[in-house]
């Protein structure tokens, strides 16, 4: 490591340069997030953590304050891409996240002489070890109860390899961008900047404090609110009709009305064109109903060998595997009626998706095949990556 676990104490007034470089990390976060989403999987809530990529690369040059803003960043953003923000797979992404988040930030801290002890991609390792451990003990109680036992060893496997191959990534990038080196320099010419100028700003804040003053006297009436049109009618009635929906899904007992609910969600989600992607659904619903099967309980239904599948084991998985399914659905058609997350997360958010956009053109595929190759050179990736990030930000 280059730097100490101090480093990252940045002191930063330009305030629009902070947001725009939690944004460009965050913006990053939903790329890597976006390409994960789309490698086939078993289950919803897998994931091989690209997008814990750019948490790793903020641990050099993020406060504390700014690097878990960017881990909520990651969270909101990767659950709206993916439509699951209104489903409980957002507990797996917020566990995971927060217990990486918090594991990397601290073992990043431990310092002997002024360096961080462990390399990038001990933390890699040790933040994707943490995030898997938190999504399967929430996996343990909420979908697959004692059949955890057979996913957790592959599960814990790929996180570690995934976490060293990141941790890889971001120490090679963390020597050789440009970008970060000029966000290095940047604060620590402001710095010398706020020591020199520390009394200028101190009389300064006097006279603004004498301008409040003087404004809070003068009295602006408050806009008038105007009355509700058919369109915010129509949206509310939209609003309250989903929220009775997925209160009744919850709240049936019955397996045979909740499939209902579930098929009427997928339907929806296709006429929205949602893309709810059916056949990755079908084979989560399989492997939860599967993995439920044991310990069995019940009337045994049918047995062969050491197979025993039971009356009461098998309803357990398929409540299970069709609460998680339905949920993810009813997020997807839900998400056009959500409206935008106010304050700062919200502009954080927004501009995210904005810089996103960016990068989908920047990393798009070309069509010539050899270029193809080309990029996916880890060099050839990283230098891009780099220049992209300089640009964006403003460095040219």
């Amino acid at each position: 490591m280059l730097l100490s676990g101090s480093s990252a104490e940045l002191i930063r007034p330009d305030r629009q340069a902070e947001s725009r470089d939690i944004a460009l990390l965050g913006a990053l976060c939903l790329f890597l997030s976006a390409f994960d989403h789309i490698i086939p999987k078993p289950l919803p809530f897998m994931r091989l953590g690209l997008a814990n990529l750019p948490l790793l690369i903020a641990l050099d040059i993020f406060s504390a304050k700014h690097f878990f803003l960017l881990a909520l960043i990651k969270v909101l953003g990767q659950s709206l891409i993916t439509g699951t923000i209104f489903s409980y797979v957002i507990l797996f992404s917020i566990a995971g996240t927060a217990l990486s988040a918090v594991c990397m930030f601290l073992f990043h801290r431990i310092t002997y002489k002024g360096k961080c002890i462990f390399s990038l991609i001990g933390i890699g390792i040790i933040g994707a070890f943490a995030s898997n451990t938190a999504q399967l003990i929430l996996a343990y109680y909420l979908v697959f109860g004692e059949g955890i036992n057979f996913l957790a060893p592959p599960f814990l496997a790929a996180g570690i390899i995934s976490g060293a191959a990141l941790g890889f990534f971001a120490e090679a990038f963390s020597c050789k961008s440009q970008w970060m080196d000029l966000l290095r320099e940047k604060a620590v010419s402001v710095r010398v900047r706020t020591v020199q100028r520390s009394c200028t700003v101190q009389r300064s804040c006097t006279v603004q404090r004498s301008c409040t003053v003087q404004r809070s006297c003068t009295w602006e009436p408050e806009p008038s609110i105007a009355p509700h049109s058919a369109g915010n009618f129509v949206f509310l009635i939209r609003n309250i009709l989903l929220l009775n929906m997925a209160v009744f899904f919850l709240l049936v007992p019955y397996l045979p009305v909740r499939g209902s609910l579930l098929l009427l969600f997928w339907i929806l989600a296709i006429v929205m064109k949602k893309k709810p992607r059916s056949v990755f659904m079908l084979i989560s619903i399989i492997m939860i109903t599967v993995c439920n099967l044991f310990p069995p309980f019940g009337r045994i239904l049918f047995s062969a060998g050491p197979l025993i599948i039971s009356e009461g084991s098998l309803m357990r998985g398929l409540h299970r595997a069709v609460n998680m399914a339905g949920l993810i659905m009813f997020s997807k058609i839900a998400l056009c009626a959500a409206p935008p997350l106010p304050g700062k997360i919200g502009s954080l958010l927004r501009e995210s998706f904005a810089i996103l956009e960016q990068l989908n053109r920047e990393f798009s595929m070309e069509k010539n095949k050899k270029e193809k190759s080309k990029n996916i050179k880890t060099e050839k990736l990283m230098e891009k990556l780099d220049k992209t990030l300089c640009r964006i930000s403003g460095f040219n």
